[in-house]
């Protein structure tokens, strides 16, 4: 949702907040594959993730290039052992199969925070995700991998409400205030950019169906890209016509169970804890 330099330095911030250690960071592609960088500013602010104040990074970097840590990583796990859960722009993903093509049969699945059915954010067709790189997100959803979109239908649905906003505070750790001053400020810029009430939280729903599968419902529909389309460029279309094809290997996240999300992410900030104190 921004450029290379600001995401990266965002998620080292959020590494300290949680209290992450032993996990790689590494730095990605530093454009779409074909076209020019676009970001969300309107909606995420000039740093890319405005609202709380975002502290100084303690990690390093991983020397490797995030193309090459996704490849190593894949290749000396077990297959079936890595899911990847990406909720940005698909690019590095993408030259990671073209690059190690036998990384597609090793993963254990894909489900990614990106596209929508009936609706875009970007367009009127299309997400975010996937219209800032609409070849790579071509690219990765028509590999034969298990693949789960998990798109605005779905997360339009989770809406961080007062209450919501409330049960987070209670927590009462540093990372649970993180947490609400980034929905304070996204209830600002969804309301004004978007026409929200409340802000949806949309790359937690990806997380949350690798946890518990359970919080959402999803059907196995064959999925591809529109990468030429004078008003679709970007779109994600789902072929809903009965049977799927016996090889559809893609599947879309539809109706959210509210309770189970929101008690998942509770969940997590209250392991999370305090990791500075």
């Amino acid at each position: 949702n921004q450029t290379i330099e600001k995401v990266t330095r965002n998620a080292l911030s959020v590494a300290r907040v949680a209290g992450i250690t032993g996990v790689p960071f590494a730095r990605g592609a530093q454009r779409p594959l074909v076209r020019q960088v676009e970001v969300a500013e309107s909606i995420h602010g000039e740093s890319g993730l405005d609202g709380p104040v975002l502290p100084e990074p303690t990690l390093h970097l991983d020397p490797r290039h995030a193309v090459d840590l996704i490849i190593d990583t894949i290749m000396a796990a077990d297959v079936g052992e890595i899911t990847l859960v990406p909720t940005g722009a698909l690019t590095n993903i993408a030259i990671a199969v073209r690059k190690e093509p036998r990384i597609v049969e090793r993963v254990k699945q894909v489900v990614l925070m990106g596209g929508g059915v009936n609706v875009g954010n970007w367009s009127a067709t299309s997400e975010f995700n996937i219209v800032i790189d609409p070849e790579a997100a071509h690219i990765v959803f028509n590999e034969s991998w298990p693949l789960t979109m998990v798109g605005l239908d779905l997360t339009h649905e989770a809406l961080a409400t007062p209450s919501v906003v409330a049960t987070i505070a209670a927590v009462g750790t540093a990372p649970a205030r993180f947490v609400g001053e980034l929905l304070e400020f996204f209830t600002e810029t969804y309301r004004d950019q978007q026409g929200f009430e409340y802000p949806p939280v949309h790359d937690p729903c990806a997380v949350a169906f690798v946890i518990d599968p359970t919080v959402m419902q999803v059907r196995r529909v064959p999925l591809d890209v529109e990468l030429t389309g004078t008003l679709t460029l970007g779109m994600t279309v789902a072929d809903f016509r009965a049977p799927a094809p016996a090889d559809c290997t893609t599947q879309v996240a539809g109706t959210l169970d509210h309770a189970k999300f929101w008690a998942l992410v509770v969940d997590a900030l209250e392991r999370i804890g305090d990791p500075e104190q």
